[in-house]
Parts: structure tokens; sequence; C-alpha cells
């Protein structure tokens, strides 16, 4: 029998077996206990911390709809984490379609809850009913005490299966809902709540709600915080500028109510270079835009433009100011709060409501129009650097179309110094962005030819926090890398055209390695952010050692590792030689092989961002022109420094 007529037979039997018996059919806690990352992203430290911002943001809708001042987070010792609000509680009578308590059928019925009627809530975020009961299902245990009626009730779970009915626990003083909830060890990776990464977000929420207080309290190591902004995202505007030399000292706020969409921004120019505009859709981070974010740019330009004209700042023959030029050196905040939120995506990216657009637009317009009637000297500020942003992009246009003519997407020809891969399927291919001609040379002799490419670089990349988009496309080793990818730039940037489905940064493990590095990211984040925001970029990582004993030798990646496997080795009384690897170019092709390019054996680091503005604020302080921000910073965390090789 052939292999051909085989594998025919094969099929035709598997097909034979095939009947509806075969059909597995989940309930809503099995499906998410099944397939979580399809509800909260992934299983890692991220989908945890989703965990808490989805009852979080419970609490936070009771804040938006005007009953809620005051939301409690806390993370206990045995890693259980508390969320407490003062808002109305989650009813505790019968529903009247699934003959249980409302309680029980918020926290075990997927699609159920208050925000899809619009009479309840007419502005929410969150997973749209599926948060609550995501988050019982995937807890090992939860607790929720509900406060309303002058009475207290609780009812608890497991893994989402309740353990009694709900039941009256007493009086109450207020009102208010207490959930407490421990993620299942079953489910996620480790059990491990970061709390910087944690008070972040919850600050993020504090500034998009004005007037709401958030606590984070961490019983771990005895730390908490409180957010409270009464200026709201006025305030966040200021804190995202924090460093940079602004144009204007108070930001410009608008705010209007339109039916039952709500309609804020807030506005700040710098003497930067790049745009930072945040949206966000019902305290959502559309991290991908969508209408509100479209709607804002289209009346930002416009309004500028008009103003610039009328106040002859812009004479009648001068060519109008397009989008980039208007939102050079910009920070904004656009929040947005509707009743039927349309998001594109389970997490959300991206706001799709077509009637945002035009409203958003007509608000921004109508107050920045205001704002620079009345601020006329502000208004000759921003205007003028706006003029200077278009007289440099013009010149960015030029040497951009020079590195266009000199890419693979008009001509074919691509940098002389890099070493391509055979594979024509960019998914399957990969780009090492290298430190050195030595190290490139030991990349490029030990790398996989078919799915591999190489492109050495030669010292240090241009800082492009400090640089004109003209003086950085000038900038020979920028241009490489923008021709090697051949997706472009900014608002030319191209996914479809990646040639390189992973983007692999190495460098040598010394001062000088980790600063390149972060020229290179901070180029990325600023120019190329679908990049990352895609899952396409990564960081190789080369062992700091190796160590010896007889004849077995070990790569080690960490001193800590290294303090490990040397009382291992002394407690055997085995004698063992140590060598340190400062530079990627001390070790030959087949070590840098074996140790950091082979995918069967080495370890790459997925660089991701998941707060865009705290990214942006280290990015601006450790990268740009103000000293003294840098300085505050490197002193407060000098403490923390490891592995510092001088």
């Amino acid at each position: 029998m052939t292999k051909e007529k085989a594998s025919t037979d094969k099929k035709k039997k598997v097909t034979s077996d095939y009947s509806a018996a075969d059909i597995q059919v989940l309930g809503g806690r099995e499906a998410v206990r099944r397939r979580p990352g399809m509800y909260i992203g992934s299983t890692d430290q991220r989908g945890l911390h989703h965990l808490v911002y989805e009852i979080a943001y419970n609490s936070i809708d009771e804040a938006m709809a005007g009953y809620c001042t005051r939301i409690t987070v806390i993370l206990q010792e045995d890693d259980s984490v508390n969320v407490e609000d003062n808002g109305r509680g989650i009813p505790v009578d019968i529903h009247p379609t699934t003959k249980i308590s409302a309680l029980e059928t918020v926290m075990t019925v997927l699609h159920a809850g208050a925000k899809f009627g619009g009479k309840t809530y007419q502005v929410s975020g969150g997973l749209h009913g599926v948060g609550a009961s995501v988050v019982n299902a995937l807890s090992s245990h939860l607790e929720i005490i509900i406060c309303r009626d002058g009475k207290k009730y609780r009812q608890e779970y497991k893994k989402g299966i309740p353990l009694g009915p709900v039941c009256e626990a007493g009086e109450a003083d207020g009102t208010g809902t207490t959930v407490t909830f421990l993620a299942d060890v079953e489910i996620f990776d480790k059990i491990d709540y970061n709390f910087n990464a944690l008070s972040e977000r919850l600050r993020e929420m504090a500034y998009l709600n004005k007037g709401l207080e958030i606590r984070l309290i961490d019983k771990r190591r005895d730390d908490g915080k409180t957010f409270y902004f009464e200026g709201g995202i006025t305030g966040f505007v200021r804190r995202l500028n924090r460093g940079r030399a602004v144009r204007h000292r108070q930001p410009i706020y608008i705010s209007k109510q339109v039916n039952h969409t709500i309609v804020e921004a807030a506005i700040q120019y710098n003497d930067g270079f790049t745009d930072n505009t945040l949206c966000f859709a019902n305290c959502v981070n559309t991290i991908d835009g969508g209408t509100h974010l479209t709607g804002f740019r289209s009346a930002l330009t416009r309004v500028l433009n008009d103003y610039a004209h009328k106040s002859k700042l812009l004479k009648e023959n001068d060519s109008n100011l397009v989008g980039d030029d208007s939102r050079e050196g910009l920070t904004a905040i656009i929040s947005v709060k509707l009743s039927e939120p349309q998001f594109e995506g389970q997490t959300k990216s991206k706001l799709g409501n077509i009637e945002i657009k035009s409203l958003v637009e007509s608000v921004i317009a109508e107050g920045l129009s205001l704002y620079l009637e009345e601020h006329p000297d502000e208004a000759k500020k921003i205007i003028e650097k706006c003029i200077t942003s278009a007289k440099a992009r013009e010149a960015a246009r030029k040497a951009r179309d020079l590195v266009i003519r000199k890419s693979s997407l008009d001509t074919g020809t691509l940098p002389g110094k890099l070493a391509d891969c055979s594979e024509k399927d960019p998914a399957h291919c990969e780009l090492y962005l290298v430190e050195g001609p030595s190290a490139g040379g030991s990349a490029k002799e030990g790398r996989n030819r078919r799915f591999q490419a190489i492109l050495p670089l030669r010292g240090k990349i241009l800082n492009v926090e400090k640089a004109t988009p003209d003086k950085m496309l000038a900038h020979e080793e920028i241009r490489f890398i923008i021709t090697a990818l051949g997706t472009g730039i900014d608002d030319a940037l191209d996914l479809s055209r990646l040639r390189y489905h992973r983007v692999i940064l190495m460098t040598d493990a010394d001062v000088d390695g980790s600063h390149i590095r972060t020229l290179l990211l901070t180029f990325f984040f600023r120019h190329m952010p679908a990049l990352i925001n895609s899952g396409h970029l990564y960081i190789a990582q080369p062992p700091l050692y190796s160590i010896k004993s007889g004849k077995t030798k070990q790569w080690v990646y960490s001193d800590t590792e290294k303090e490990e496997i040397m009382d291992k080795l002394k407690g055997s009384g085995k004698k063992m030689e140590i060598q340190r690897y400062k530079g990627l170019g001390e070790m030959s092709a087949e070590q840098l092989w074996d140790t950091t390019m082979n995918p069967a054996t080495r370890t790459l680091l997925s660089v991701s961002v998941e707060d865009v503005a705290k990214a942006d604020t280290v990015f601006s302080m450790l990268m740009g022109g103000e000293v003294l921000p840098r300085k505050t910073f490197i002193q407060a965390h000098a403490k923390s420094v490891k592995n510092l090789d001088i």
C-alpha cells in the first residue's frame, strides 16, 4: 500500500467515525475554564491583572452612573484580592428569567448584567456582562458581600459554582459591593500581582473619573497608594508632560454632554517631536484608536488651519497644515463615555461607533475654536509650533522619499550589509539587529540561513527622542532598519509589508549594549508602535557566563542562576571554571547559535507595552533633553540596579 493510499484510507475512517456524539457542548463556566485566553487574553501576569480590572470596572460603572465615590483594592497576603466600593450594591432579588437571584445570575451567567438595556447604566466598561462571571469561573474561591436596603447579603463560590444560596449576613450601614477572589492556580502560571502595574492602571481610572477616590493597598509588603484627581484628565496630561518644555502652561480642557454621550479632551503642546494622544471609551484604553480619535484629529487640523489663516499666521498662498503638523509635540487625552459602545475585538482595542466621529469632531471644534479666540498668545505659540513642524515635514518627506527609492518596496534593493534569509514567507522569517560587526560576523556564520537574517549595526543609532524627522531619516543605520523591514514608518507604516515577523534585538550584556537596546526600543516605540503591539519585536537573551565542571559546561543567564549553580558544585566538591561574556563577539559562531539563536534552546523576551502612558513618560525621561527628570529617575532607581557592568 502506498503512503498516499494509506493516508486516504485513514482520512475516510476518521470521517466515518465522526458523528453528532463527537460534538462537545461546553457551558459558560466550562468554556471559560477551558479557553481562558479568549476572555482575559492570557494566563500569565497580564491575564491575572485583568481579573482585578474586570471587578474594578464594575465599580467604575457605578461611579460613572453617579453612585460610587470610593473604590478600594487590597492585595492580601494569601494572594487573594479584595475589591470594595460604596455603590448601590448588586440586586439580590429573584431574576424573572433565570429564576435565581440577580446576584447569582451576574456571577454565573455569561452576558448577564445591567449593562445591556441602557436603563441602569447609560455608560459602562468591562467585558459587557462577561467580566464578573469570568473572574468567578477562573477563581478557586470567591466571596461576594452586598450591602443594600439596610441589610448585608453574602454568597460564596468555588471555581464558579455556588456553595450555597445568597443569604443574609446581618445589618448594613451603607451600600456597596465587596468581592474577594483567589485566582485558580490550575489556570494561571503563577499568582504574582505587580503592585506598580496595578497602580498605574488604577491611577489612569482615577484620572478618567474626576472626583473618584481609588485606593490600592498591598498587604504583602505593607504598601499603598491613594488616587484622587479633582482636575481629571487635565492632571493626566500634566503628568504625561512632566519634564518637557510646554508651549502653554495650562492644558486646554474641553467637555460637553450630548444626549447620553460625554466627550472630554485635554490638550497641551510641548517642544518634542512625537504625538502622544491617548484615547479612551468608557474608561477602556483603545490603543488602536477608532472613531473618537478620527473625529478629534479631524477637528484639530481643521480648527488650527482656520485660526492660522484668520490670524494671518498662515498667508493666503501658504499650504494648509496637515495632520502630522498639527500633532507634532502634542500630548492629549480623549475620553468618550457612551451608552452602546461598539468595540472591535474582545480586547476592545478600537472603537467602531460611526456616530461618534462627527460628535467628537463637533465638540472639539467648538471648544478648541473658543479657546484659541480667548487665548491669542497661547494660540500663536501653538500655530508657530505647527508651522515649524510643516517645514520639518517637508525636509523629512524628501529624506523619506530617498529611503523609499532605495528600499525593497520600489527597487528590491536591500542594505548591502544585510545577510538575508532564503525563506520567502515572512511568517517564518526573523531578523536579528546585532550590535557591532564582530558579533554580526559570528551571527552570520552561526545562523540558520534558511529563515534567519542578520543586520549588523555600527555603534549607537541616533536618539530619535531628540531628533527632528528629517535628521532621523538622514541617519544611515535607521535607514537600513526601515529598508530591511520594508514597512515604512509613522503614518505610512504598513505591517502587511513586514519582511520578518520576528524582529530580534541582540546586543551585548554591558552598559553600551543596554544603551543601544534602549535607543532601538525608543525608535520602535516612537515610529513603529504597531510592530510592538502586534507582537513582532523581541529581545535576545545571550548568556552572561559559562561554568565548566569536568566535561560538563553550563550556560548561565543571570547572577542568581550563577550563584545557585556554584553553590551546588561547591557542595559536591567539584572544581569549576567560570567565564564571563561581556560581548557577543567573544562567542564563537557555534556558541552563539547554541545559546542565543537556536529556537530549540534560546530564550526570547517579547516586547509589549501594557501601559502606553507610562512607557511614553519613561522614554521621554530617559531619552529626552531635560536633564533634571533623568537625574531624579536614576537617583530613585539606583539601588534596584542589577548586573551593572562598567
